[in-house]
């Protein structure tokens, strides 16, 4: 491997990861030990330069994660332990937090001091030559046991506003012991960039040491702030994918890694794999059982979605016209959102995204859609609506079946618990179903119902399941006749897409979504014939765990989230490949 501590001259950058460290204190993340090995492989096979694994001395689990990583054959990346330097009443060999980081076995150790006077004297009450001790000290005894050393300065910047000749000393003290790279730490994430760069140009200029940046979040800087300081010659960046981390979270590698490949012209080993970073930000959300982050920059969902007709209109003309690099670069892709806002390219843009034949008048279908998204309908997470909607238009289109009527009745007899039933008629060609069916609630009953009726006429509507149901309410205002959105995710074991229904009356508006979501998934198996590729033993059954359109929650969680990235979160289209 390449050395990471290369100085400022060299264009290669050392990307350091503590997601499964510092990313844990991230309040609602908390990982098994299975979940950070699956992160820990993942990363490695992304190209990162130093896995933190997490903090031995502090708690078993992370003591049992190095354990389990020495059988582990790491492709690539360096497997580091975290600590501290020694207390001030223990003599290095006898100090239980450092024993604890040889034990580990780790081939790296990074380990944090104080560099801001406040915290020597009035947190460890210790005096200012005592804490250069610790540190030089602390850092010999590790390098003398074989291991590489990192040193993380923390607090660094706040130090050495405070007193800069007594930071640059604390520095100074872990070079003399013998640390590869010395780590600034902006540990209270309160600077601003220019304040970054023009600390770590002094740091380097004085030193003369290889150094690195371990930047927060809480000014909303710390991609700036890392980014500002490997300009002013640092190589090598801490952070977390996604930013996860305490209070405001951690620099975050998703967009850190892209900005010095793409941005700054620099190198990093994870070069070759840049295109993989989306799914590993995904993958890594899923494993802490975290929505996404849509908006994240490079990354998410909605990174390069467009939904200005005006913007759209031009990206028709050149795709540079609104983006600023090419999605792909990043594993992500361009999408149409249709809305309200769009004009007539966002219908086109639409209908080629999801294969639909331009066999319709785009004016219509953009009036069509204003006037239902003025009715509480959002088409921008339902493109499998949309697509029905477009397709409806083309005179040719044939629906597989039309709702004639439905009924719904819910109550509760003496003595027993509430129940659901429905009833539903419905035409297919030239006959007539009448069916009825129970259920947890109403809108299982009517999605057991429909199923039932369809069922001889297309035996593919058994392997349709709803995945995740959500409803909103538009106008709270309005009281009980407020406007109800439901949205509702559905998947048939091979391809995922979304519907959306609006009404005053959810029973109608998750009748509309559920509509939509059997009709497009009937499409959608007329239009691939991938019969072959389901497994037998799903016909006729609703897989285990699946959501109850009637609960409160309404959603259910995968045995194993981190295998297949959740479709509703996923950059992709109703159908594709990609969802599963």
């Amino acid at each position: 491997m390449a050395n990471p501590s290369a100085g400022p001259a060299d264009r290669r950058v050392a990307v350091y990861d503590t997601t499964l460290r510092d990313g844990t204190q991230r309040e609602g993340v908390s990982y098994t030990l299975r979940d950070k090995l699956r992160i820990a492989r993942r990363l490695d096979a992304f190209g990162v330069d130093f896995i933190e694994g997490g903090w031995p001395f502090s708690n078993p689990k992370d003591s049992e994660f190095f354990k389990r990583a020495k059988d582990v054959d790491w492709n690539h990346a360096c497997i580091t332990a975290f600590g501290s330097t020694r207390r001030a009443q223990f003599a290095p060999e006898d100090d239980p937090n450092l024993r604890a980081l040889v034990d580990t076995g780790a081939p790296a150790c990074t380990i944090f001091g104080k560099s801001w006077t406040l915290h020597v004297t009035d947190v460890l009450r210790i005096s200012l030559d005592e804490n250069l001790k610790l540190i030089e000290e602390s850092v010999a005894f590790l390098k003398q046991a074989g291991r590489r050393v990192i040193y993380d300065a923390e607090h660094f910047f706040d130090g050495y506003l405070a007193d800069p000749s007594y930071a640059l000393e604390t520095l100074r003290a872990a070079i003399r012991g013998g640390a590869e790279v010395v780590v600034l730490c902006e540990t209270n994430g309160g600077r601003l960039p220019w304040d970054v760069a023009e600390i770590v140009e002094t740091v380097i200029g004085t030193t003369g040491h290889p150094v690195g940046i371990h930047a927060h979040d809480d000014t909303g800087c710390g991609v700036a702030n890392s980014l500002a300081a490997v300009r002013a010659g640092a190589r090598h960046v801490q952070g977390t994918i996604n930013g996860f981390g305490e209070r405001c979270g951690n620099a975050n590698l998703s967009a850190i890694v892209p900005n010095l490949e793409l941005k700054l012209g620099l190198e990093t080993t994870a070069r070759p794999r840049l295109a993989e970073i989306t799914e590993l930000s995904l993958f890594v959300s899923e494993v802490a059982n975290l929505v996404p982050n849509d908006h994240q920059a490079y990354v998410g969902r909605a990174a390069f979605a467009h939904k200005g007709g005006v913007h759209v209109a031009a990206m028709r003309r050149h795709p540079d016209s609104y983006q600023h690099i090419e999605p792909a670069l990043v594993g992500n892709e361009m999408r149409v959102v249709v809305s309200e806002l769009s004009g007539r390219g966002n219908v086109l843009s639409k209908a080629e995204e999801l294969g639909v034949s331009h066999a319709f008048s785009e004016q219509e279908a953009l009036d069509d859609i204003k006037q239902a998204e003025a009715r509480g309908i959002s088409f921008e997470s339902a493109e499998a609506s949309i697509a029905l909607l477009l397709r409806r238009k083309d005179v040719s289109y044939k629906a597989p079946f039309r709702i004639l009527d439905y009924q719904t009745m819910v109550g509760k007899r003496a003595g027993t618990d509430t129940f659901a039933e429905a009833t539903v008629k419905l035409s297919v060609g030239s006959e007539v179903v009448h069916t009825a069916a129970d259920g947890n609630g109403p809108v299982a009953a009517l999605a057991t119902a429909l199923r039932k009726g369809l069922a001889p006429f297309y035996p593919e509507v058994q392997r349709i399941h709803l995945e995740d149901y959500k409803v909103r309410i538009l106008d709270g205002a309005a009281g009980t006749e407020a406007i109800t959105r439901v949205l509702i995710d559905s998947g048939n074991g091979f391809d995922n897409w979304s519907t959306v229904g609006a009404s005053s009356n959810i029973i109608e508006a998750s009748m509309h979504a559920l509509l939509d979501s059997i009709e497009y998934g009937l499409v959608l198996a007329e239009q691939t014939s991938r019969d072959s590729v389901y497994p037998p033993s799903s016909l006729g059954t609703e897989p285990s765990g699946a959501p109850n359109p009637d609960s409160p929650a309404g959603a259910a969680t995968s045995a194993d989230p981190a295998e297949k990235t959740n479709p509703s979160h996923a950059a992709r289209r109703p159908g594709s490949l990609e969802a599963s």
